[in-house]
């Protein structure tokens, strides 16, 4: 079979199996960080002081800055998919290619964030609070990773000539992917770095 038209008979279908699959996996992901939101809640009811202290320890200008990256970045990815639906394919690999681009940003300034708590004696293992906070940052970290990978191959479909505004499947999938990233990052920021 030679194009997406011959794999992909009825688009409809395809894509509504495609969004099953995703939201299915985007289910099991919410468990698994709600378990981790729910573990930092309760540790932090039971310890308040040992979290107000060390949570004030933690760079709010960064993590606002890493805030702002992540949701700049979720608006290209909207562009991005809104621009394939329209069948303009460059355009959506040059807003998929900013969205890389934003997510290599955000890691970076993780990994300063990161450096600047090792400097300062703050490891996994520490305390409570930045066991959890690197655990919760780090998870997030590899979906960052993962989904970097995810949008640089829905950039090779489209370069192959794969995608077009009769199949858009692949970008919209992992847009939605990329949006629960961001999301997740919405709700850490204010949980770690802001709520004393």
């Amino acid at each position: 079979m030679s194009g997406h038209t011959d794999e992909h008979a009825d688009p409809a279908v395809a894509f509504e199996a495609a969004k099953l699959g995703v939201w299915t996996f985007l289910a099991t992901e919410v468990l698994l960080f709600g378990a981790l939101f729910t573990a930092y809640t309760v540790f932090r009811m039971k310890y308040p002081e040992m979290f107000r202290v060390e949570h004030a320890k933690l760079d709010r200008v960064l993590g606002a800055a890493n805030t702002v990256v992540l949701i700049t970045s979720s608006l290209m990815v909207v562009l991005g998919v809104d621009a394939i639906k329209r069948g303009k394919a460059r355009l959506l690999e040059a807003y998929f290619g900013a969205t890389i681009f934003l997510a290599s940003v955000f890691l970076c300034v993780k990994y300063i964030e990161w450096t600047k708590e090792f400097h300062h004696g703050n490891f996994p293992g520490t305390n409570l609070f930045f066991s959890l906070y690197f655990m919760l940052t780090g998870l997030h970290g590899i979906h960052v990773l993962f989904g970097m990978g995810v949008l640089s191959y829905v950039i090779v479909l489209s370069r192959r000539g794969r995608l077009s505004e009769a199949w858009y499947t692949p970008a919209e999938m992992s847009g939605l992917y990329w949006h629960f990233v961001d999301l997740v990052w919405i709700y850490l920021f204010p949980l770690l770095y802001l709520v004393g």
